[in-house]
């Protein structure tokens, strides 16, 4: 019995099928780009509160941060933090930057010529905090006065009122970096490749005997390497009836019955030095012997 199908079907079937292929391809494509959309997006803090939600840079947060952490060792009220707030928008919106009007200066954009103090002073933001809020505290009823009269007469501009526009913002901030609004803060950084960490390990030495102490060191399983040119001590292994000992890159095997005729053979191992030929054409041999602590070969 032959299954017939019509046109249509046929064609309602291609359809999907080819739908099916280029949703699948969009998916694809997009899900391996959004990684790359999210490196390449700069760092930034985001500040959400009942008030409302401000995003600022990173260098922006972290001088509110330093003001709240100012005045809350001064044990000063978020009104004060408040003032000096939306004095830091409006001087140098929140930036500590080393340039501004004639010789002004920092985050609150203070002048050495004033008696603020020295321009290696005024670029800490810490101590420029510390200025601001001890002429601030010297204002008389500071909590009560409107912000920009309190801010004027701080920093005695040529226009006081243009601190009143960023009231608003600054009650937002300050009720985020003064933890009265718990987790408002979070900052996000781009995401950077690690490498991978290596391992520190001696160049070997270009002498056979310093390569081999690099790669066959005894030491290596108690996570240490041997210096350059040291030799690891010698490979033991005893039976019921004979001992074999072995020097470091020698083909020759000796087994001995019990342990004074093995290191009576032991005493008879000798290779060429590093050091080359000695005078008379004979070639330079070293013996083994043990050194004291019985760490290394002389």
């Amino acid at each position: 019995m032959r299954l017939r199908f019509s046109r249509g079907v046929i064609t309602i079937a291609i359809i999907v099928v080819v739908l099916a292929v280029g949703v699948s391809a969009g998916l694809y494509w997009l899900l391996k780009r959004v990684p790359q959309f999210a490196e390449r997006q700069p760092a930034f803090c985001s500040v959400t509160t009942p008030g409302g939600v401000r995003t600022l840079l990173p260098e922006q947060a972290r001088v509110a941060a330093t003001i709240a952490a100012v005045a809350a060792r001064r044990k000063l009220p978020e009104r004060a933090v408040v003032i000096a707030y939306a004095t830091a928008m409006q001087e140098s919106k929140m930036q500590n930057i080393d340039w501004g009007d004639r010789d002004s200066l920092g985050v609150f954009q203070q002048r050495p010529s004033q008696d603020w103090g020295s321009k290696k002073q005024i670029m800490d933001p810490v101590y420029a905090t510390n200025r601001f809020f001890a002429e601030l505290v010297k204002v008389k009823n500071y909590r009560k006065i409107p912000l920009a009269e309190a801010a004027q007469a701080v920093q005695r501009s040529a226009g006081g009122y243009a601190y009143a526009p960023h009231e608003t913002e600054a009650k937002i901030l300050a009720a985020a970096f003064t933890g009265r609004v718990p987790k408002a803060v979070h900052c996000w950084y781009p995401r950077t490749r690690l490498l991978p960490r290596r391992r520190g390990r001696p160049r070997p030495a270009r002498s056979w005997p310093g390569r081999w102490a690099a790669r066959r060191s005894p030491r290596r399983s108690a996570g240490g390497w041997w210096p350059r040119g040291r030799w690891p001590t010698p490979r033991r292994t005893r039976s019921a009836r004979s001992t074999t000992t072995a020097p470091p890159g020698s083909t020759t095997t000796r087994a001995t019955a019990g342990g004074r005729a093995a290191r009576a053979a032991r005493a008879g191992w000798s290779w060429r030095s590093p050091g080359g030929q000695v005078p008379g054409g004979q070639e330079a041999r070293r013996t083994m012997e043990m050194e004291p602590g019985g760490r290394g070969w002389a």
